[in-house]
C-alpha cells in the first residue's frame, strides 16, 4: 500500500513548549509508492526523494529539513534520514555544505537528441487576426489593481459569505447608470443579473425559453457556431433569417415563426451593419405583437468610429427584448463577466434556473468592476481603445488600398473587425495561403448558418483588435502578402 509522508521541518530542533513530533518550517510531501514497506524505511525515503527531485517537485537550490527535524516529522531514527541524504549526496542529487545545510543540486539538464528534420513553413501561428478579441496587453493592470484594493479595503462583510444570484448589488448598481448614459438601456439594478460571460447568460435563458414550450428559436444568417450549439443544446432547433445590406430581414418573422429571435442589432456579426431603423421598429412590433422575446446581443457596442452611436434595441421596449452585454471585447474575456438585463416576466425563471445550477459569480471580482466603472476608468479605458482600434482599421484601410486595391474593406464604421471582400472562388486559397505565412485568418464561410439562403460571398473575416500592439504592423504586412 503506498505511504505518504508529510512534514513541516526545516528547524533543526524544536521549540520549548512544542510536543515531538512537531516542529516550525515549510512543509514537505513525499510519496513513497509503497519502497519502505518491501525493501524498508531507508530505501524508501531515498527513493521518496529522489523522486521528487527528478519530478521537479523539489526544484534546484530548495534547502532541506534538518536531519534531526525531518526524522522527527517522519516518526523515524535520525540516522535513518542522514544516511538517505548521504545516498543522495553520492548520487549527485542533493550537496551538503558546512553552514548551508543540505540542498537539492544545481544540476544542468541536457535535453534529448532529436532527430533533425527539414523545416517547412506552416505550423503555429506567428500572428493572429482571428475576430471577436480586444488587445489582451492592453489590459488596464494598474488601473484595475487600483479598483481592487479600493473594493477589497471597502467591501461589505457579506462578500465574503454566499452571494446574491443576481450578483453584487454594487455592480448592478453601477451598471445600471452606465448602460443608461452609454447605450440608452432601461436597467433597473433589480432586473440585472450578472453571469459568467455572454456564453453563460445565453446558455440560461435558451433553457428557459425550452422550459416554457418553445421548440425553435430565428438567429442571424451569419454569426458564431458556438451560439447556434449552445441552443441547440438547450433543446432549441436555430432558424436563419434572411440577409441584405440592410442587416437582418427580419421580415420573415410572422406568427407562426419563433417566438424568440438573437440579434446584433447595434453590429451585426461579423457582417458589420447595425440593423436598419425601419427594421428595429418592425422587430420590436412583432414581439409586442406575438408576444415573442428578442434576444440582444450587444457585443461591441462600445466601439464606433465613423457613425453615431446605435442604441441598445432594448430601450424601444424593455418588456419584450433580453440585453446581454459582457466585458469580453471592451475588457477581457479573462474575466469571464457577463450581464442580463431582463424583461420583469423572466426574471423569477432565470434566476431559478441559475439557483439549479449552481453556478454563483467572483464576488470580489464585481466588486472590482463595480468600482472601476464607477470611478470613470472604465469610460477611460474605453475611449483610448477606440483611439487605438481606430488607428489600426485607418491603417488596415490604407494598406489595402495601396497593395490590394481589389480587395474591400466593410463594415468597418464600428467594432474590432473588418469583413474582406475577396474575388470569387478565391477564399479557400487565401485562407491556406495564410496558414503557410504563420498568419491566423478566418473565412466569412465558417460563419454561415447551415440552413441560410444567402448568396455564397468569398470574404475573410479580419479581427484588427486581436493582435498585440508590437506585432500589429507584423500582422498587417503578412496580411497584405497574402491578400496582395
Amino acid at each position: 500500500m503506498e505511504e505518504t509522508w508529510a512534514t513541516s521541518g526545516t528547524s533543526s530542533s524544536t521549540t520549548p513548549g512544542t510536543t515531538p513530533g512537531t516542529s516550525l518550517g515549510v512543509d514537505l510531501h513525499l510519496e513513497t509508492g509503497g519502497d519502505a514497506s518491501r525493501h524498508g524505511v531507508r530505501e524508501g525515503l531515498t527513493d521518496a526523494l529522489r523522486d521528487a527531485v527528478r519530478g521537479g517537485r523539489l526544484t534546484p537550490g530548495t534547502r532541506l529539513p534538518s536531519s534531526r527535524s525531518l526524522a522527527v516529522d517522519l516518526g523515524v531514527a535520525r540516522n535513518t534520514v542522514a544516511d538517505a541524504y548521504a545516498d543522495l549526496v553520492a548520487e549527485g542529487w542533493l550537496t551538503a555544505r558546512q553552514g548551508s545545510g543540505t540542498r537539492v543540486a544545481e544540476r544542468v539538464v541536457t535535453p534529448p537528441v532529436r532527430p533533425t528534420t527539414p523545416r517547412r513553413r506552416g505550423g503555429a501561428p506567428t500572428y493572429d487576426l482571428g475576430p471577436g478579441a480586444p488587445d489582451l496587453t492592453s489590459f488596464p493592470r494598474a488601473e484595475w489593481l487600483k479598483a481592487a484594493r479600493r473594493a477589497m479595503a471597502t467591501a461589505p462583510n457579506d462578500a465574503f459569505g454566499y452571494s446574491d444570484p443576481r450578483g453584487r448589488i454594487e455592480l448592478r448598481t453601477a451598471l445600471s447608470g452606465y448602460l443608461a448614459r452609454a447605450r440608452g438601456v432601461h436597467a433597473d439594478p433589480g432586473r440585472i443579473v450578472i453571469t459568467a460571460g455572454f456564453l453563460h447568460g445565453l446558455a440560461l435563458l435558451g433553457r428557459v425559453l425550452r422550459a416554457r414550450g418553445l421548440p425553435e428559436a430565428a438567429v442571424e444568417s451569419y454569426g458564431l457556431n458556438i451560439h447556434w450549439n449552445l441552443l441547440h443544446r438547450a433543446g432549441l432547433s436555430t432558424v436563419p433569417l434572411g440577409f441584405d445590406a440592410l442587416g437582418t430581414d427580419v421580415s420573415g418573422l410572422g406568427p407562426d415563426s419563433p417566438k424568440a429571435v438573437l440579434l446584433t442589432p447595434a453590429h451585426q456579426f461579423p457582417m458589420g451593419v447595425p440593423l436598419h431603423p425601419d427594421r428595429r421598429a418592425a422587430v420590436v412590433d412583432w414581439a409586442r405583437r406575438e408576444g415573442g422575446v428578442i434576444l440582444e446581443d450587444d457585443y461591441d457596442g462600445e466601439f464606433r468610429y465613423d457613425r453615431q452611436p446605435v442604441g441598445a434595441l432594448q430601450g424601444l421596449d424593455p418588456e419584450h427584448v433580453v440585453y446581454l452585454g459582457t466585458a469580453s471585447k471592451s475588457l477581457a474575456p479573462g474575466l469571464r463577466m457577463g450581464w442580463l438585463v431582463l424583461p420583469s416576466g423572466l426574471q423569477d425563471e432565470i434566476l431559478d434556473e441559475r439557483h439549479a445550477a449552481g453556478a454563483y459569480g467572483n464576488a470580489l471580482d464585481e466588486l472590482t468592476l463595480a468600482e472601476f466603472i464607477e470611478s470613470g476608468a472604465y469610460d477611460r479605458h474605453v475611449r483610448a481603445a477606440r483611439l487605438r482600434y481606430r488607428r489600426r482599421r485607418d491603417q488596415l484601410v490604407s494598406a489595402l488600398a495601396a497593395r490590394a486595391p481589389e480587395v474591400r474593406a466593410t463594415g468597418i464604421a464600428a467594432g474590432l473587425h473588418a469583413v474582406l471582400e475577396l474575388p470569387p472562388g478565391t477564399e479557400q486559397s487565401i485562407v491556406q495561403a495564410a496558414n503557410w505565412e504563420h498568419l491566423a485568418v478566418q473565412g466569412l464561410s465558417g460563419f454561415r448558418h447551415a440552413d441560410a439562403a444567402v448568396q455564397q460571398r468569398d470574404a475573410l473575416v479580419v479581427g484588427y483588435g486581436t493582435p498585440a500592439e508590437h506585432a500589429w504592423a507584423g500582422a498587417l504586412e503578412a496580411l497584405c502578402r497574402v491578400v496582395g
